[in-house]
């Protein structure tokens, strides 16, 4: 999987569809140069990638709850991808479903989990975080 993590970030094709939380609840596009930098820089605080679309009526549900957690756990770094502006990291990351959520620290893939689970979510950031 590791590998598979090098190969979408440095794939040209990622130039858009990611985004990163700003000091409000909206969301900006981040970039493939900035997406490289944050999962460098993040070392040893959990990065969680929220796979998304925009006609998913679970994560619309899910977005509201996420925004809230992302206020709350300030160490921890918050990332939402539209799988169909992105469809490649997707399918990297073998996205099947929406949404689904994965856990990255270090580089490294901890966990992965699809379903509107708010729940499920803060569980496994205090797993790993």
């Amino acid at each position: 999987m590791q590998s598979a993590i090098k190969r979408v970030l440095n794939s040209k094709k990622m130039l858009n569809g990611i985004f990163r939380r700003k000091h409000s609840l909206l969301l900006q596009p981040i970039f493939l140069e900035e997406l490289k930098t944050k999962l460098t820089e993040a070392g040893e605080k959990l990065v969680v990638i929220d796979f998304f679309a925009t006609w998913c009526g679970p994560c619309k549900m899910i977005a509201p709850k996420l925004d809230e957690l992302s206020q709350e756990l300030t160490d921890v770094i918050f990332l939402k991808v539209d799988v169909d502006e992105l469809e490649g990291v997707a399918e990297e990351y073998d996205v099947n479903s929406m949404p689904t959520f994965v856990f990255i620290k270090n580089g490294n893939v901890l966990d992965k989990f699809s379903g509107a689970n708010i729940e499920k979510v803060k569980l496994t950031v205090q797993k790993h975080k």
